[in-house]
């Protein structure tokens, strides 16, 4: 079962909000400290688009690419990196693209 898009403008989105296939560019990572300084040394930039590869069958981890490299995240962890809304790109929106 993928996640649901959350439509409240206030809250921006992360990547535990998106799907598998979806895509969309990093707009800041939340939190401090060690967890932060690994995500950023990982390649979490903002800036940086990344690919939601797959949910684990109990949807957690998430299975993430960024910048040709396969990561997983726990949906915790996914939870902080938050992403630009306008710029998520659905699978859906791929297969129309290439017709």
């Amino acid at each position: 079962m993928q996640p649901s898009r959350k439509a409240d403008p206030f809250v921006p989105p992360s990547l535990r909000d998106m799907r598998e296939g979806d895509r969309a560019t990093i707009k800041a990572i939340r939190g401090e400290g060690p967890f932060k300084r690994r995500l950023l040394e990982m390649g979490f930039m903002p800036g940086t688009t990344v690919l939601i590869k797959k949910y684990a069958p109990l949807r957690d981890p998430i299975e993430l690419v960024i910048k040709g490299y396969h990561v997983s995240l726990r949906r915790k962890e996914a939870q902080q990196v938050l992403v630009h809304a306008d710029t998520i790109q659905t699978a859906d929106d791929e297969k129309h693209e290439n017709h």
